[in-house]
């Protein structure tokens, strides 16, 4: 499986630039949520430094951390489609540093230049596509090995 795409690294040198036009430096301590699933998804962020875990509620007091992210990655991709909710949460596994970005925003300048909003999904459906993959390569590791298991009696 090949790495994950770099966003800023890979979008053509005009299309990156009218984005960093958009983009608003902030940054997170240690522990603090960046959001919480069901939330209102209406931004993303691009990691400049620290590190990021990905979350689900599932059972007990505490998410059950599913995934991580680093610099350069891309945080958050639910503002893009319907019903605009996170599909995961966000808590910040070190001080982190990101560029953020108002979905809004973004999509008014995708609407206004085809290009640019083509070369941007492309781009995000690419990193979607790795996650998927990792996530499925994961699960399989996990699963897999208990797959010919019959449970329970017969």
């Amino acid at each position: 499986m090949t790495a994950p795409r770099r966003l800023l690294r890979v979008l053509p040198t005009d299309h990156r630039e009218r984005l960093m036009d958009l983009a608003r430096e902030v940054s997170f301590g240690q522990g603090e949520r960046i959001f919480e699933e069901k939330g209102r998804a209406d931004r993303f962020w691009i990691v400049r430094s620290g590190t990021v875990t990905l979350d689900l509620r599932l059972a007990g007091p505490k998410p059950t951390g599913v995934s991580s992210l680093a610099t350069g990655d891309l945080l958050g991709w639910s503002w893009l489609f319907p019903p605009y909710e996170w599909d995961f949460g966000a808590e910040a596994l070190s001080p982190v540093r990101a560029y953020e970005f108002e979905g809004a925003a973004v999509q008014a300048v995708c609407d206004e230049d085809p290009a640019f909003g083509y070369a941007l999904l492309r781009v995000i459906a690419e990193i979607l596509a790795y996650r998927v993959r990792a996530a499925r390569t994961r699960l399989l590791d996990l699963f897999a090995p208990h797959a010919g298991q019959v449970q329970g009696p017969i």
